[in-house]
């Protein structure tokens, strides 16, 4: 049996894909931005994917979750920032400017403002020409992945306020913020069980030994000249590839408050592969 494993072709990925074929997967890999993963897990069109958390909840009944795996932030993230000149206090009803490649950062900007920052209205969309051209004028915009990184490294204090999600989250909750979850598809995993289990083995050792040599994983990275090996390590540091209790409050916290504004009909459940039961069939 084959696997379809998507891949989000962002920076934050690396550390999961560098050494995943060295460890031993060797089903197909589809790259591609978060919106478009989220997509192709939703139609069965790939087995596996990290992918948005907030995909996870809006569709829970189709999909599992690995366990151990995601792709989060204890406190700043770097690569999910919203620039505006107006403080967030003040942003009810002004237009927002959005990036299309990310259902989970759009909504935690949302769940932010509603929530800390007493928005009633906002007033979003994603506009037909790339959301740096607003950026540049000084309206409030919402960047993600590379796009976000490299904007922070370019745009300077005269634009305005530069707003880290992952941050703000953190101040206000106290946890962890998880962007993706390596999300199955559930009809994958009834075909694909053992590989599946294979594949959270293999995922480990790939992160393992990309930690174990970060500054080897940043040279090997050619692709993203406008940053430095220091920055790239920095950037992985960072970040948290896990998904242990803290990750799982935050979560359920995010997951609760898109309940409450009405992002979800319900209240998701998280389930999970159960690696006992796959090892005694």
């Amino acid at each position: 049996m084959h696997m379809k494993l998507g891949h989000i072709d962002y920076l934050n990925c690396v550390p999961f894909f560098q050494y995943l074929q060295q460890a031993g997967f060797d089903g197909t890999i589809v790259k591609g931005v978060p919106a478009q993963l989220n997509a192709m897990l939703a139609q069965g069109a790939l087995d596996v994917s990290p992918s948005s958390s907030f995909e996870y909840g809006r569709n829970f009944h189709n999909y599992l979750l690995l366990p151990n795996h995601s792709i989060s932030a204890f406190d700043e993230v770097q690569s999910v920032l919203f620039f505006s000149s107006t403080p967030l206090d003040e942003l009810d009803g002004q237009k927002i400017y959005l990036t299309g490649e990310s259902a989970t950062s759009v909504h935690l900007l949302y769940v932010i403002l509603r929530e800390f920052y007493g928005c009633r209205a906002i007033d979003s969309c994603v506009p037909e020409q790339p959301a740096e051209n607003y950026l540049n004028d000084g309206q409030p915009v919402l960047l993600i992945g590379d796009r976000a990184l490299k904007a922070s490294l370019t745009v300077g204090p005269e634009k305005g306020y530069q707003y880290d999600l992952a941050q703000l989250w953190h101040q206000h909750t106290g946890l962890p913020f998880v962007f993706a979850l390596w999300i199955v598809h559930r009809r994958a995993y009834q075909r694909l069980t053992d590989e599946f289990l294979l594949l959270q083995t293999q995922l480990q050792q790939s992160k393992d030994k990309a930690f174990d040599h970060l500054y080897a994983l940043a040279e090997a990275v050619t692709d993203r000249p406008w940053m430095t090996q220091e920055q790239l390590v920095d950037y992985w540091k960072c970040m948290s590839y896990d998904l242990d209790d803290a990750h799982v409050k935050g979560l359920t916290l995010f997951f609760e408050l898109c309940t409450k504004y009405g992002y979800f009909a319900q209240m998701p459940e998280l389930s999970f592969i159960d690696a006992v039961n796959t090892l005694q069939r």
